[in-house]
């Protein structure tokens, strides 16, 4: 007799929920955990490249098979009814959300803010983003001993939040690929290795430049604490990568070359210029229409105006009934601006006109001289570690006559697309291969300081790609 369509059918029932509990069981099962947490662990270490980390496999045994060690301490061993309390899981919960993101932002995705103009319109003030570690290969820290999250001060009490009681040199584990020409890059800053604690996103080297040695270490007051710090607690940068080893740069007139052909134009690179009107002011609503920000806006008078600018908004400005000129600002060549890299006035170089210059490929050789040796001396002396001596013609390595050298290490040129309003390399020289953190990936949100919630949130630009 046919079964009803109601009838509820036991075989087929049983045979559909077998695969499932067959599942769960191997997922539960103490042998699968291990295999699978073991293997990912090996692969880990495989990448790491240090291979005692291997002993670690001994504690994930213990862990899954022959638990005769309490590793968590924090919770109980064997809680009445097999349950901890809810303290125990809450602190159960953190510990491992603390590991696991560490974990991650170590190796893996960083999140970074844009703090400045220098990359404006590319990138704004606002902008929250994922940097990618993998994208060119992790490095190892530094300096392993640090407070989680926190990259170099300890909030609220301040002081370090690092120990350099351990130092590992450096070594960066196998990426995706290496940094290319107009990647978009964070890096640690090159002259971070010394701050004054009261200036401290400002380069110390600048300061000495502009006040003088003595009166930066004496005023305490005003500069703070001078002190040093190691390469991954340097404050972090962003910019574009313009040149890559080997290749030569070259800027005449603002314009940027590279090995002979200018760099492609970005939408969102900006000057400054100067904007003249007809006696009238220009409207701030119309300036909110370019997006240029209240910082960015310099008032000289109802008639005279300085505005970093892309190409698009001057030449809308063009189109103003009361605006009479629009006006870019360029150096001269060679008007030589002392706080250019390399702060010589045998290089006569300025913001707008730099170069010729070639970036130093690990393994190359220079020939060295008393009249290069500014372009090359922080290179030999502070990224890869040398004693360096000059006496009247003569340079000295590590105490060796030296008229040549053999670079250890790759090196990058890095520059803001907001070209006037930009610390990057024309001031501070090359990036070393050392400090590079990542390539910036997406945007996942991005806040507007000139507006109120929730006017201030950029919906376009939230989880947008990098360009």
């Amino acid at each position: 007799m046919p079964r009803s369509q109601g009838h509820f059918n036991h075989e087929r029932f049983i045979k559909n929920i077998k695969p499932v509990h067959m599942i769960r069981a191997l997922i539960s099962n103490k042998w699968f955990k291990f295999i699978t947490v073991g293997t990912l662990y090996a692969l880990w270490v495989i990448w790491l490249g240090s291979y005692i980390w291997f002993l670690g496999l001994a504690v994930i045994f213990d862990i899954y098979i022959t638990q005769k060690v309490h590793w968590a301490f924090w919770k109980k061993k064997n809680p009445p009814n097999g349950k901890q309390t809810k303290l125990v899981e809450w602190v159960d919960a953190i510990i491992f959300a603390v590991i696991a993101a560490t974990f991650i932002r170590m190796f893996f995705i960083e999140a970074y803010t844009i703090p400045t103009s220098s990359m404006e319109k590319s990138m704004l003030v606002g902008d929250y983003l994922f940097v990618s570690k993998t994208a060119y290969g992790p490095k190892t820290p530094n300096t392993p001993l640090s407070v989680p999250f926190v990259h170099n001060t300890l909030p609220v009490i301040g002081g370090k939040s690092y120990s350099e009681a351990i130092e590992r040199p450096y070594k960066r584990l196998a990426g995706f690929g290496d940094v290319k020409n107009n990647d978009i890059v964070v890096f640690h800053f090159p002259e971070g290795d010394t701050v004054a604690l009261g200036f401290p996103s400002q380069s110390y080297y600048q300061l000495i430049r502009t006040y003088g040695r003595t009166r930066v270490w004496s005023d305490k007051r005003n500069f703070g604490e001078i002190i040093s710090r190691p390469v991954d607690k340097r404050e972090n940068y962003i910019k574009r990568c313009i040149a890559i080893p080997g290749d030569e740069l070259k800027i005449v007139e603002g314009q940027v070359f590279v090995n002979g052909e200018p760099q492609k134009h970005f939408d969102g690179m900006q000057y400054n210029y100067v904007v003249s009107t007809n006696g009238t002011a220009i409207n701030p609503k119309a300036l909110d229409k370019l997006h240029i920000s209240e910082a960015d806006r310099n008032v000289y008078s109802s008639e005279r105006y300085l505005f970093p600018l892309t190409d698009a908004a001057a030449e809308q400005l063009r189109n103003f009934a009361n605006v009479v000129s629009v006006t870019k600002i360029l150096e001269e060549p060679g008007k030589w601006d002392p706080s250019i890299f390399p702060s010589d006035e045998r290089y006569p170089w300025n913001v707008d006109n730099f170069g010729p210059l070639t970036v130093p490929a690990k393994g190359s050789t220079v020939q060295l001289t008393v009249d290069n040796l500014p372009i090359y001396k922080r290179i030999i002396a502070i990224y890869e570690d040398n004693e360096l001596e000059v006496d009247g013609e003569v340079i000295k390595i590590n105490g060796e006559v030296a008229t040549s050298y053999t670079f250890k290490l790759d090196y990058y040129w890095m520059m803001g697309d907001n070209r006037h309003n930009s610390a990057d390399s024309r001031y501070w020289g090359f990036v070393p291969e050392d400090h590079v953190v990542g390539k910036a990936k997406f945007i996942w949100l991005s806040l507007d300081k000139d507006k109120n919630f929730p006017a201030n949130i950029r919906l376009r630009r939230m989880f947008s790609g990098v360009e």
